[in-house]
């Protein structure tokens, strides 16, 4: 009885799921059709003088900024930072794929090598939510910029992956019972229809920025990145 019980609430988390995630389409379809509106200015100097590649468009470039971390003074002077920036991406991507594909086809993530990797992802994330929430809290420029939405953000995210890996457990008999799984989907959930007005949505807005920007200063012959010649 109890295991039928719980059978019907996984079914009605996974019907909430999908009605969560129809919301995020709808917003996000409305903010689109906004920022398509809007087309890239263009510099008003003429291009400057270029010694290295031109064969990269500078919108391109800037847009694949965020996987070239030598790119940046912030990321190149600190690796380590830049490594916990692709380790909590990649919990995200993880932790999203699971509650998707996992309502569709439940046998993968029942192979045990697979749900071994996602645990990893999603934990690794886990753990370098749980070291932002402390940077958050003892430096002192953080706390001077941090909104209350910033600390919300951070802290539900938080939940959420420590939800997402005995989630993941349970699929392979680590953890019993499903009850970790439905409330997996229900914290999903509420992402799917908080984050579309949170500060999480500005993944929404790089391609738009990046490539505004590239297209804008590369005329000035700042991007791609090149040597002077001597």
């Amino acid at each position: 009885m109890e295991q039928t019980q719980m059978g019907s609430l996984l079914h009605t988390a996974e019907m909430v799921h999908f009605a969560a995630f129809g919301v995020m389409i709808l917003v996000y379809s409305i903010r689109l059709f906004w920022l398509l509106r809007f087309k890239a200015g263009r510099d008003r100097q003429m291009p400057g003088e270029r010694f290295g590649d031109t064969s990269i468009s500078p919108a391109v470039y800037s847009m694949m900024n965020v996987v070239m971390p030598w790119a940046m003074e912030s990321t190149r002077k600190n690796l380590l930072f830049y490594l916990s920036f692709v380790i909590f991406h990649l919990g995200v991507a993880a932790g999203i794929f699971f509650a998707f594909v996992n309502s569709f086809y439940p046998p993968l993530f029942e192979i045990p090598v697979v749900a071994y990797a996602f645990m990893a992802m999603i934990g690794g994330a886990l753990l370098v939510s749980i070291i932002r929430i402390f940077r958050r809290f003892i430096s002192s420029v953080l706390r001077l910029i941090s909104s209350p939405d910033d600390y919300f953000a951070l802290f539900t995210l938080t939940v959420w992956f420590a939800l997402g890996v005995p989630a993941v457990a349970s699929m392979v008999g680590i953890v019993e019972g499903e009850i970790f799984l439905v409330a997996y989907l229900f914290a999903t959930s509420f992402f799917l229809v908080y984050v579309p007005f949170s500060k999480i949505s500005h993944y929404l807005y790089y391609p738009f920025t990046r490539y505004y920007i590239g297209k804008t200063l590369g005329h000035r012959g700042s991007m791609p990145a090149a040597r002077a010649q001597v």
